[in-house]
């Protein structure tokens, strides 16, 4: 049964479904790479043979993840090179509790599989402290270990990791994130030795993060990665310039105060709408492409986050195709980087050349900012206050750009150009104008619609004034 997302104020409670998941790798030569989650909820969705030669042939995906252990759709990637994780069931997790459950699933599920099908991982359920099931909830660790032992029996324990994911529901404290903490009752009984099992077999600790549920007008640049004057940490004065950033320090402070921050953080799933009701906020094409392209951008750049910095993140996007079977509000079917018939909704750079030109409309990649560069000490930048009125802001445009500041790199064509979004170009013309007139507290006010920044707004070739 599909579990709808939801969100919480700042940490976003993640969607759950019972789907296939594909992760991708689209950057080489860093430990962070980026996948997409498989969805089969259509009823319209090419076969896994045509999928899994258009991953293949025509985009950089190199892993897919099943969400179960689909003997056809594991077989349709057999001689692909393609790695491929597979699910256990959670209605399976109890059985998994006696040793030779595991073994048989072992056998049955992946050594007639292997070695023509690079299967790397297997996932014991998803999310399954958030089902509130006490009997899943306690077999839980018990089914990791055995399916572990299972595999070392079956000399696979070093290709083949076990690992399970969690909704950020698993937080009782995620704001700020220095305080992050797991909720009593499943920290120090299921969590901490999870967390043990997980060391001793170097598998990741998983986390399915989604700022589009945890947003608010206030904070929608905030959740995109946009520039934005950025949310400080009083605890540790250390500023966060986007949501994603702040739940994964949430979560390393709660693995840390058990102990086991030295276990790998992986980005389970994350996405962003192309579509949804009316009352949705952001959810439309042109967010969606700034959240992933710009999540791609961050997660691999090794910039890392506040706390985990110098890192790099696997990260897979949900999802690969819309879905049109799926439940719930407009946004659950909307999610895909492609449509069923192949066609991308919108580019965040993982198709090959051969690829585009063989896909009809194909619209070209979506240029948008990466991540903030980090903080510089003694410089600021002046930004739009989280909240001002896009009406304000454009009053702001039309005044600097009148006065006689240079506004060219924000016309079209310039490298600030994108993204076309009133904030972004405020963002640039308001800094244009404090740092021409001398870096005066005062003209930053803009009728108090600006704010300090610490952290450099720049991002490829559009490079704020300082």
């Amino acid at each position: 049964m599909e579990k709808l997302k939801s969100g919480v104020p700042t940490v976003a409670i993640t969607r759950v479904s019972s789907l296939l998941l594909v992760f991708f790798t689209v950057f080489t030569g860093v430990q962070g790479s980026i996948g997409v989650n498989y969805g089969t909820k259509g009823d319209n969705l090419p076969p896994p043979e045509e999928v899994a030669k258009f991953l293949l042939q025509a985009t950089t995906i190199n892993r897919i993840r099943l969400f179960d252990a689909n003997n056809s759709i594991i077989q349709a990637f057999a001689h692909t090179g393609i790695e491929v994780t597979i699910t256990v069931p959670d209605e399976f997790i109890p059985d998994l509790t006696k040793l030779s459950f595991a073994q048989q699933w072992v056998k049955n599920n992946v050594l007639p599989y292997v070695p023509a099908t690079n299967i790397i991982r297997i996932l014991v359920g998803n999310e399954i402290l958030a089902t509130a099931n006490k009997l899943l909830i306690g077999s839980l660790v018990p089914a990791m270990q055995n399916l572990h032992t299972a595999l070392v029996n079956a000399t696979l324990d070093d290709q083949i990791k076990v690992s399970t994911p969690h909704s950020l529901g698993i937080l009782s404290s995620s704001s700020p994130p220095s305080t992050g903490k797991f909720r009593k009752g499943y920290d120090t009984v299921i969590l901490k030795p999870m967390l043990s099992f997980l060391k001793a077999t170097n598998g990741p600790f998983m986390i399915n993060p989604y700022p589009f549920f945890g947003c608010s007008p206030d904070t929608l640049d905030y959740a995109l990665f946009r520039p934005n004057a950025g949310v400080l940490d009083e605890s540790t004065q250390l500023r966060y310039t986007n949501m994603l950033d702040a739940q994964l320090d949430a979560t390393y402070s709660a693995m840390k105060l058990l102990g086991y921050e030295d276990v790998e953080i992986v980005i389970a799933e994350t996405g962003w709408p192309s579509d949804g009701d009316a009352t949705q906020l952001g959810a439309d094409a042109e967010s969606a492409a700034q959240y992933n392209g710009n999540l791609v951008r961050h997660v691999t750049s090794g910039v890392g986050t506040p706390l985990m910095p110098k890192r790099t993140f696997e990260t897979y996007i949900f999802a690969l195709f819309n879905e049109n079977q799926k439940p719930g509000p407009t946004c659950e079917r909307n999610f895909g980087l492609f449509e069923p018939n192949l066609r991308p909704v919108y580019d965040v750079g993982i198709l090959r050349p051969k690829g585009r030109a063989a896909v009809p409309g194909y619209p070209g990649p979506v240029v948008n900012p990466v991540s903030p560069k980090p903080q510089h000490r003694g410089k600021k930048w002046c930004l739009p206050r989280t909240g001002a009125d896009p009406e304000a802001l454009q009053a702001n445009i039309d005044y600097v750009c009148g006065m006689g500041i240079d506004c060219s790199p924000i016309q079209n064509g310039g490298p600030c150009f994108l993204p076309n979004t009133v904030r972004a170009h405020a963002a640039y013309a308001m800094n244009a104008y404090y740092q021409s007139k001398g870096r005066n507290a005062y003209d930053c006010d803009f009728k108090q619609t600006g704010a300090f920044s610490t952290v450099d707004p720049s991002y490829r070739k559009c490079n704020y004034l300082s």
